[in-house]
């Protein structure tokens, strides 16, 4: 079930490796800078226990050409001492690093999870309509340990190997300038090296990151799909589309493993034979009286010291371009504008109460309506296009239309899941947009026609809907509204009442299940304004007419607009609207739209539909 929620070219997808690496990195900083103070104490820690490493060879030159010369056996004792506690100070050095670093880069981690949560929860709808859950979730887990591990390594080592090579490289020229210029030769070879293996490794970093989240994709949806994948015996077809992205991931991985293969294979080779050319050298000069042998053996075990932090520079410069990857598609989610906390303003004098607005009196009213979906084509025609619409106070108006007609759309705009491109819709004369997304669905309940549980208790999943209370309170609300959809001796039924869990999107329930907690959750917190999209579509004849029966309570307490596809639902409201074309085309009375509507009567009757719009009428009509 490969997703079609985002498509990237391969152009989008390495786009972001063609920025600058340490400008990438550097977007970090914000979460690094409340734990600056403890990372900065671990890097400054971590540089004396690397610069320890080389004062070892300059013990090792006075313990050659002193003692060792001398025969001076307690000379002898005491530089070993000398060399154990050098060795000693560096380790335990190195360890004070380890704990300085653990607390606070999870400490960073865990912000930045938090924040990326955060944020995606305030972004509209329209993105997660593009972005498949699979990406967001290996920018949530995955790239997150990648930028911890850079915090952790990289970032401290490139600091201490630079400083040790610095440091090793001023004492190498010290101690005999002329073998030291043959060890720093590669130095200029090296550096163009990396530069472009840091480039090629970015790219392939990011391709395998996407992949990694397109098969995350893949896993999720075929376990959440697992019934139909196994009802319509598809399970090889999934395995082998998996197969396919597994072995894609698996390729990328292994260029990888090449370039970095290849980077150490040259950080390697270059050092050795420098190294090799001289200690030949050394070797005469020390033959020839010009060195002593005190002199050379510092010299190659300053040499030696500076070995792993010239070959660990191909994998840090790995890790690191990994890491910028990570940042750069963590902060790609981070960067989609959040849909607006506050409202947008009044936008004509009706939001006061004033306006044309106001002259409806209360309830909910649509006025001029119009609405395109973001991903719709350049040119194609709005899903909704002038739609009026008033719902009296305590009113209930059904809303029947063909499939496509936009339905469900306009349902979506009451709560703000989506904005009108045009027009305005208010509540109780209140310009929707003159409120928060907050306040409005404080006022605003929705049950989908599509029964979305989450991996909790059956409690849990009702009372989202209720505000929060005394635990007596919401209790009784929670019974209420379990009896309201008929739904208390099924839940009773449960190995732990209202206390069972529902396993993941409720799938342990059956459908008509299911829809019955999701409208008990949006009735549980008596709300003004109920929108209920075609509720009953999966209960049975007998359970829906006691359903219907006990919500006309319900209803006579609030204003709804119910979308129907059935007489019986059609039924249970004061009047009815039917949507074509994008349109509010006719309004009435059910049997009055029977006498006078063809469109409606035959929609009522189940005859082929007749005014429907379907995707052609309006892109992204749903």
């Amino acid at each position: 079930m490969a997703t079609t929620k985002r498509s990237t070219s391969p152009d989008e997808r390495t786009g972001a490796v063609r920025r600058s690496a340490v400008r990438s990195l550097l977007r970090l900083w914000p979460f690094v800078r409340p734990v600056r103070a403890r990372l900065f104490t671990a890097a400054a820690v971590a540089v004396v226990a690397s610069c320890l490493s080389v004062v070892i060879p300059l013990v090792l030159k006075w313990l050659v050409d002193g003692p060792v010369s001398h025969q001076d056996t307690g000379g002898v004792w005491r530089g070993g001492g000398y060399l154990l506690l050098l060795g000693i100070a560096e380790a335990l050095l190195f360890g004070l690093r380890r704990w300085l670093v653990a607390r606070p880069t999870a400490a960073v981690e865990a912000a930045m999870r938090d924040a990326l949560y955060h944020h995606v929860q305030r972004l509209p709808v329209a993105f997660h309509d593009r972005w498949a859950s699979g990406q967001l979730l290996s920018r949530a887990t995955t790239d997150l340990q990648l930028l911890r591990l850079f915090l952790v390594f990289p970032l401290t080592f490139l600091l201490v190997n630079g400083a040790t090579i610095a440091v090793g490289g001023v004492l190498l020229m010290a101690q005999q300038w002329s073998l030291g210029l043959l060890l720093i030769a590669p130095v200029l070879p090296l550096m163009a090296v990396c530069s472009v293996f840091q480039a090629k490794y970015g790219q392939a970093a990011r391709r395998a990151q996407d992949q990694v989240g397109d098969l995350t994709t893949v896993v999720e949806e075929s376990v959440l799909g697992i019934r139909i994948i196994k009802g319509f015996g598809r399970h090889r077809s999934q395995s082998r589309a998996f197969r396919e992205l597994a072995r894609a991931v698996r390729g990328t991985e292994l260029r990888k493993a090449r370039l970095l293969a290849a980077i150490w294979g040259v950080n390697t080779l270059l050092p050795e034979v420098a190294l090799g050319a001289a200690l030949v050298l050394g070797t005469v000069q020390v033959a020839d009286g010009q060195l002593s042998a005190g002199t050379l053996v510092a010299f190659l075990s300053t040499a030696l010291a500076l070995r792993w932090p010239v070959d660990s520079i191909g994998f840090l410069l790995a890790m690191s371009s990994a890491a910028a990857t990570a940042a750069d598609r963590y902060f790609e989610v981070l960067d989609e504008p959040p849909v607006a906390e506050d409202g947008a303003g009044p936008r004509t004098s009706a939001a006061d109460g004033t306006g044309a607005g106001a002259g409806a009196g209360g309830g909910l009213a649509f006025e001029g309506v119009e609405f395109r979906y973001p991903d719709a084509a350049p040119g194609s025609p709005p899903t909704l296009r002038g739609v009026d619409l008033h719902i009296r106070p305590g009113e209930t108006m059904a809303l029947v239309g063909a499939t496509g007609s936009g339905k469900t759309t306009l349902t979506a705009l009451v709560p703000r899941l989506y904005d009108p491109t045009a027009g305005r819709i208010t509540l109780d004369g209140r310009d929707l947009a003159t409120l928060t997304r907050a306040q409005a669905r404080t006022q605003v309940a929705v049950a989908f026609e599509e029964p979305t549980l989450f991996s909790t208790t059956v409690a849990e999943n009702v009372l989202m809907g209720a505000a929060d209370g005394p635990e007596p309170d919401r209790a009784a609300d929670l019974r209420r509204a379990l009896r309201v959809a008929q739904a208390e001796e099924f839940v009773q039924a449960l190995p732990q009442g209202t206390a069972t869990g529902v396993g993941e999107q409720g799938m342990s329930l059956s459908g008509g299940q299911r829809q019955r907690l999701a409208l008990a959750r949006a009735v549980v917190g008596r709300p003004p304004f109920l929108i209920l999209d075609d509720p009953l579509s999966a209960l049975d004849v007998h359970t829906e007419a006691r359903v219907e029966a006990a919500l006309r309570d319900v209803l006579a307490t609030t204003t709804a607009l119910v979308v129907a596809h059935r007489p019986s639902t059609v039924l249970l409201a004061d009047r009815v609207a039917l949507l074509s074309g994008g349109r509010i085309t006719a309004v009435g009375t059910h049997h009055q739209l029977l006498r006078e509507n063809a469109e409606y009567a035959a929609l009522m009757s189940g005859s082929p539909e007749r005014g429907g719009t379907g995707r052609h009428e309006g892109e992204g009509a749903r």
